[in-house]
């Protein structure tokens, strides 16, 4: 049976900033003496929770209050650079190729995600928009796409999750849903091809894909 309900990822998905999330991450890493990380490094190694890989990244362990740390740096890089950024190519034909009801999950913070959303003009085009409503983010979406859900008062296994990350596919099985990932965002598209998930190389394809689970 075809799922009802697309939930769309944001970061590195419908926003087209992984080059602004590359620039960010070296402006945390240079303030505890860490080398840059490259664009393609950066998507070769991306993973959740954060903390771990930044930890890869920076040749040691990081404990909670340094991540704690470095994510408000990140973060403040980012605030800035946003202004700056574009929505993907064909973000908003992707939007509008899904027949049936759609919703927004992202691990950005919730109080400066929803103006952002109208800001690109995908204002009033999801039936629900979720950030982060903590001070720290970098963990698993897993528990943020069930609270999502619960609150559209939707099953999982009526949901199909477009994101960017193998994390949003492993919260996507969580609920009991399906996911297609998106080469374009900041997972190494091999990684993905070879992860056994359906993988699209643009956002309309996508939702094609999702369209026919």
């Amino acid at each position: 049976m075809t799922a009802k309900h697309l939930v769309w990822d944001w970061n590195g998905t419908l926003l087209d900033d992984l080059h602004l999330v590359v620039s960010s991450t070296n402006a945390a890493f240079a303030t505890v003496g860490g080398r840059s990380v490259a664009a393609d490094e950066h998507r070769r190694a991306f993973r959740r929770p954060v903390a771990e890989f930044y930890a890869e990244m920076l040749g040691r362990a990081v404990d909670a209050e340094e991540f704690g740390r470095l994510d408000v740096i990140f973060h403040d890089a980012y605030r800035l650079g946003l202004t700056d950024t574009s929505l993907a190519a064909d973000a908003m034909a992707a939007i509008k190729t899904w027949p049936g009801s759609q919703s927004l999950l992202s691990m950005w913070f919730h109080d400066e995600l929803v103006p952002a959303v109208e800001t690109f003009g995908l204002a009033g085009l999801f039936a629900r928009i979720d950030g982060l409503r903590t001070e720290v983010g970098g963990d698993l979406k897993a528990g943020h796409l069930a609270r999502h859900l619960a609150g559209l008062g939707i099953d999982g296994g009526d949901v199909v999750m477009i994101g960017d990350s193998l994390d949003d596919a492993h919260a996507a099985e969580s609920v009991g849903g399906a996911a297609v990932l998106y080469t374009g965002g900041f997972t190494d598209p091999d990684r993905l091809r070879t992860s056994g998930y359906p993988v699209a190389d643009t956002l309309v394809g996508a939702v094609k894909m999702a369209m026919s689970l």
